[in-house]
């Protein structure tokens, strides 16, 4: 019996030191806006395809969790780019363009790293081609309105962006579904209308204000 005891203790201990040293996973809330519509029909769609729709803004803001070993909980990271062509579907059509990469002034100087490094992940080929990596204090609202597609963005003078629900008189033509999915691999992915999306950063070449679309994606994302 005390054999049996002394092995069954050893075994629980050894469970419990395997289960500490696990890798904790990261997860957060996730916005995404483009110069295009996503909620849509496929006649606007068409319309804008080659002629518009390539400058996007990606924001992830960790709620909780590591990544590389460094912990990330409160801190926000965003992506702007601008590509080649419009930002459709890239499960068939990749795009490469430049981004600037905006990191939370909060995080430390590894935290910057492993924020920058989550963000290559989830991004892709997207963050091919960073031109500049800026720091500012950015502050993130979601869920102020009962469906959650009401948010606001704030870094520093780089970027603003304000959203809200879809509603009846966002329906132009009466066939509107998410037309092009979002940019990057989120869960409970819905659309939402764009009151405002602002950059006015360097290192693309462009600034631009954006409103009145139904361009927006917000989600989460759980790894």
């Amino acid at each position: 019996m005390k054999i049996i005891l002394t092995l069954a203790t050893l075994a629980l201990t050894t469970l419990g030191t395997f289960s500490s040293s696990r890798p904790i996973g990261i997860s957060g809330d996730y916005l995404e806006v483009r110069s295009c519509d996503v909620y849509t029909g496929s006649c606007v769609a068409n319309s804008e395809m080659g002629l518009s729709g390539r400058e996007g803004i990606l924001v992830w803001t960790v709620k909780q969790g590591t990544w590389k070993n460094t912990a990330l909980d409160g801190l926000s990271i965003i992506a702007v780019v601008r590509t080649d062509n419009t930002l459709g579907d890239l499960s068939y059509q990749p795009r490469d363009g430049k981004a600037v990469i905006i990191v939370d002034a909060r995080a430390s100087t590894e935290q910057r790293a492993a924020l920058l490094d989550f963000a290559r992940d989830r991004a892709g080929s997207l963050l091919s081609q960073i031109a500049v990596v800026e720091t500012a204090p950015i502050v993130v609202n979601r869920g102020l309105c009962s469906s959650g597609s009401c948010a606001t963005v704030k870094a520093g003078r780089l970027v603003d962006i304000v959203t809200r629900c879809l509603n009846g008189k966002d329906h132009l033509c009466g066939n509107e579904d998410n037309f092009y999915p979002p940019l990057t691999a989120i869960n409970g992915a819905f659309s939402a209308f764009t009151e405002l999306a602002t950059f006015k950063g360097a290192g693309l070449n462009l600034t631009w204000e954006l409103t009145g679309q139904r361009s927006a994606y917000l989600g989460t994302f759980a790894l």
